[in-house]
């Protein structure tokens, strides 16, 4: 193969694995349901376990094992089968048929096997499928492959779409996180006319209520405190109506009482949301517990929103390199600068800000406290208080992004060695 041919495949291998990470995007996560692997090869192990860390997996429990199919027979000769079992199999075809035929007196009948295999032989995939082998992958397989497939087993076809979420986390307090989440779940609906739901996750102090100019009775507080009587009717009597297409999950933003959360405290109202609208928007507070990891590591997007000087570059490099870790299958995570061009401060320019980071921001807000605070204290969005306002046009543009309308185009590097090399992380 020539340097042009070898060129051309690699191109094409980084389109498909692009358009393999799109279809991932779009999958509904996995129903809470076990999973063994039996691995044979180191690469198919490598595969195994990146879906374990996949955010799509997070209620599926994988085990992986290093073995063939006669570990797995002798192994579920003494315990009970999970729900699912995926094996890689490097023998021929004829062994594979009869050791699974061994399988099969040791698992349940409801079991469903994925085999592995290296031979792309159709009469070998039929006589699989005629023995109850739910699916035959041919090796090299890709994350993509392993959960698609384990999706199209256990999750219906039939059901309804998820909405997409995201996510809107300060790097520091006092950016303007909450403005900027509340901005941009308005212009979404606005701009496109199409079902969104902000829900305040700050329970204690959210402004969600204030900045839309409204009192509801109810909101997210009776969601997360009865999580049991969380179903589509509850979520709609709890949404308060902000504009045409924005119903809001408020913050009854009162200290009667404390709010402390376990990790998986509002996995019912990211559910429940997504089912009823087409895009929710979390304004999360700025805080790091096992509750706001676990919402920033299941949502599709997360914004982080920053000032431009030294503690905001820090925050942001931690909180982007650690979703990093925590999303590994997914893009990273966006940067909008908030309150850019304050008069009388010092501040890190826009392009050395973004170069360590290894990222574009998605939107550079300039400061403005006569437009912000005007907005703010009649309860208004920036483009309800002045349309033609270019921050107004800002807004407009990242709800486009958010929205996988328009991407964030690339751009090129500028030093800054000495806070790279201060900001570094082994």
């Amino acid at each position: 193969m020539n340097e042009a041919t070898e060129k051309a495949a690699t191109d094409q291998s980084l389109i498909d694995d692009g358009s393999k990470t799109d279809d991932l995007e779009t999958m509904r996560p996995l129903p809470r349901i076990s999973i063994q692997a039996f691995c044979e090869s180191e690469e198919v192990l490598a595969v195994i376990n990146r879906c374990a860390q996949d955010r799509r997996m997070t209620r599926a429990h994988l085990r992986v094992v290093n073995g063939d199919i006669e570990t797995a027979c002798t192994m579920f000769a003494s315990s009970p089968t999970p729900n699912l079992v995926i094996l890689e199999n490097t023998k021929s075809a004829d062994q594979l048929i009869e050791q699974l035929g061994d399988l099969a007196d040791v698992c349940d009948a409801t079991t469903k096997v994925v085999v592995i295999g290296y031979d792309n032989d159709v009469q070998l995939y039929r006589n699989l499928t005629r023995r109850g082998v739910s699916e035959y992958l041919v090796s090299p397989v890709s994350l993509s492959d392993i959960i698609n497939v384990i999706a199209s087993i256990f999750v219906d076809p039939d059901s309804e779409p998820l909405g997409r979420t995201v996510a809107f986390i300060g790097a520091k307090g006092g950016v303007g996180s909450s403005t900027i989440a509340h901005n941009c779940a308005w212009g979404i609906s606005n701009l496109f006319e199409t079902e969104v739901i902000l829900a305040d996750l700050d329970l204690a102090f959210g402004t969600a209520n204030i900045n839309f100019d409204q009192d509801p009775p109810q909101g997210i507080a009776e969601a997360v405190f009865s999580p049991e009587r969380l179903d589509d009717v509850f979520l709609e009597r709890l949404l308060s109506k902000c504009a045409s297409h924005l119903s809001m999950l408020a913050a009854p933003s009162m200290l009667d009482r404390t709010y402390d959360f376990n990790r998986t405290s509002f996995e019912p109202i990211l559910e429940a949301v997504q089912r009823t609208a087409p895009v929710a928007v979390l304004d999360v507070p700025h805080m790091w517990t096992e509750w706001t990891k676990s919402v920033l590591s299941e949502v599709d997007d997360v914004v982080v929103v920053a000032a431009p000087d030294l503690a905001n570059l820090r925050n942001t490099k931690n909180l982007i390199d650690t979703l990093a870790k925590l999303r590994p299958n997914d893009k990273m995570a966006r940067l909008v600068l908030n309150q850019v061009g304050m008069p009388k401060r010092p501040e890190i320019a826009v392009a050395d800000f973004c170069e360590p980071l290894g990222i574009e921001a998605s939107a550079i807000i300039p400061f403005d406290a006569l437009l912000f605070g005007t907005a703010s204290n009649s309860g208004r969005m920036i483009a309800e208080t002045d349309a033609k306002a270019p921050v107004a046009e800002t807004f407009a543009q990242l709800a486009h992004v958010l929205t996988g309308r328009v991407e964030v185009k690339g751009r090129k590097k500028s030093g800054l060695s000495g806070l790279r090399s201060l900001l570094a992380r082994k």
